[in-house]
């Protein structure tokens, strides 16, 4: 029974556990700006270049990039942290974009067999799909009483011609060899083989039978012509496909049509044949996107000797693309923030400076540079990550005083060691602060207990990005207004809950005369 209520009790703390780390994710990652209810002075933190700087200072402070500064290291620094240099350049590039894609028929390859008259199919010849046949081999025999029908006026013309060919009379003779000649042209129109109105012509029979012949080389993809069939001028009986070249459709990313063009080489592989390489060219790239994969087929023109590849059958592809010469840096010199694109440049002794930059494709191992560098320039290719972390430090170093060594977390009453003659202490209103509007108040002491009047007094929150939840660097900054002697008084907008690192400021005729730093939790509120 105490063993299942210890497991009980201990399954109920790891629950709690559980949703208060989900609370205050939550909270972080949905807070917003507050209004202030008064003129406090309220500034978010400087964001670099790019960001937008034309903003009223009474603004809410808004989640947005960490600040980057130039980075001072020693060469032992830039050691141990394996920092490696580079150059800016010029390359010529060959692009290359991998993709799936399956073979399929050349359409300009393909043939169908009808006949132009109406008949009856008596002995079929190509009986199976996918039969190689040649150009002239027998395909079947048909049976036309049409046809025979137009043989037999034929050889009467002939026989009629070669009767009143020596007639006297005019136009007998013309006649005569009229009705031949368009008895004749209506074999021929019919596509009735010159050999087979030869024959017609030597036996002076007409052809019961008629045999059709393959009119190319090629397999025989579809069959419909049947023994004892009835057929039309409509009726499709064979299709024909010559498979010694063959198209190769690859389904490309839509992203990556832009760098393809007409003539692009490409290298084909099928995993039934390991270690050979089919050569292809780009011959078409289709006006359509698959709304499902968002890919564009890419019709590629590849032969295909002793029939390797098969329709249907399922290739791995490479798409070869000249991209000319680009200006580039290496992959592994860009730090990617999120929204910015930063690259740090060697000054040289040890001065590193970080960059935004726009980047385009990366081919290979490298970013094509479009914009905020220059060829031959010194950059920094390895460890940016690192010097990230290290330029927001410095950045927070240059406008914060950090806390001394040793100093933990406090309560807003808590004191601590006064860095100079006048003694800080800062109570917040309500106590501890929460995510949302607060009063800041500030009492200032000499060291005899006397307050100090006339002083400009400056409040300021900050917390650190934090990458990982999609963070900026948050800074709240509130000026004080004296309500009495030694009592400031003013109101700031913490946007997010969690611990803050505080720096109140005291100065006089622009002489800073106390410092404090102290590091306070603020809560999410309701």
């Amino acid at each position: 029974m105490n063993r299942y209520v210890v497991r009980t009790s201990l399954f109920w703390l790891l629950l709690f556990a559980i949703a208060a780390g989900v609370y205050v994710y939550r909270t972080r990652a949905t807070a917003h700006s507050v209004p202030s209810p008064t003129s406090a002075d309220v500034q978010p933190i400087a964001s670099g270049p790019m960001e937008d700087t034309n903003k009223d200072a009474s603004t809410p402070a808004t989640r947005m990039e960490a600040p980057l500064v130039p980075v001072q290291l020693t060469d032992q620094q830039m050691n141990s942290i394996g920092v490696k240099t580079g150059t800016v350049e010029y390359k010529q590039l060959n692009d290359e974009i991998r993709a799936t894609g399956t073979v399929d028929v050349d359409e300009r390859l393909q043939s169908i067999v009808q006949v132009r008259f109406s008949g009856y199919i008596r002995k079929v010849f190509a009986n199976a799909t996918y039969q190689y046949v040649r150009k002239g081999d027998p395909l079947f025999t048909i049976y036309s009483p049409e046809l025979v029908a137009t043989q037999e006026e034929y050889l009467l013309a002939r026989r009629n011609q070669s009767a009143l060919s020596e007639s006297s009379i005019d136009g007998v003779a013309s006649g005569a060899s009229s009705l031949t000649t368009a008895a004749e042209q209506r074999l021929r129109q019919w596509d009735i083989p010159s050999s087979e109105i030869a024959k017609l012509q030597q036996t002076g029979k007409a052809i019961s039978e008629l045999t059709i012949n393959s009119p190319s080389s090629g397999y025989i993809m579809e069959r419909m012509a049947l023994p004892n069939m009835y057929i039309e001028p409509a009726t499709k009986l064979y299709t024909l496909a010559d498979l010694s070249h063959v198209w190769v459709n690859a389904q490309v990313f839509q992203n990556d049509v832009g760098r393809l063009k007409r003539g692009d080489t490409s290298s084909i592989t099928v995993d039934a044949y390991p270690g050979r390489t089919f050569r292809g060219r780009v011959e078409e790239i289709l006006p359509q996107v698959d709304t499902t994969t968002r890919t564009v087929k890419v019709r590629l023109a590849v032969n295909n000797p002793g029939i390797t590849l098969k329709p249907g059958m399922f290739v791995n592809v490479v798409l070869k693309s000249g991209l000319g010469r680009q200006l580039v840096v290496p992959a592994s010199a860009v730090f990617q923030t999120g929204l910015r694109q930063v690259i740090f440049i060697d000054h040289g002794n040890g001065s590193l400076e970080p960059k935004d930059v726009g980047l385009g494709a990366r081919v290979g191992d490298d970013f094509v540079v479009l914009k905020g560098l220059q060829v031959h320039q010194q950059i920094v290719t390895s460890a940016s990550f690192l010097l990230d972390s290290e330029s927001q430090l410095q950045a927070a170093a240059s406008s914060y005083t950090p806390p001394p060594p040793g100093t933990g977390q406090q309560s807003p009453s808590t004191t601590s060691q006064p860095q100079s003659a006048v003694a800080i202490d800062l109570t917040t209103d309500p106590n501890p602060p929460h995510k949302g509007s607060n009063v800041f108040h500030v009492k200032l002491t000499k060291s005899n207990g006397q307050p100090v009047a006339g002083a400009q007094v400056t409040v300021t929150f900050f917390m650190a990005a934090m990458p990982a939840m999609g963070m900026g660097a948050m800074n709240v900054t509130t000026q004080l207004t004296e309500k009495r002697a030694g009592l400031y008084e003013g109101v700031g907008v913490l946007e997010s809950s969690g611990t803050w690192q505080v720096t109140v400021t005291a100065k006089q005729n622009g002489q800073t005369i106390g410092s404090k730093q102290m590091r306070i939790n603020a809560e999410g509120g309701m």
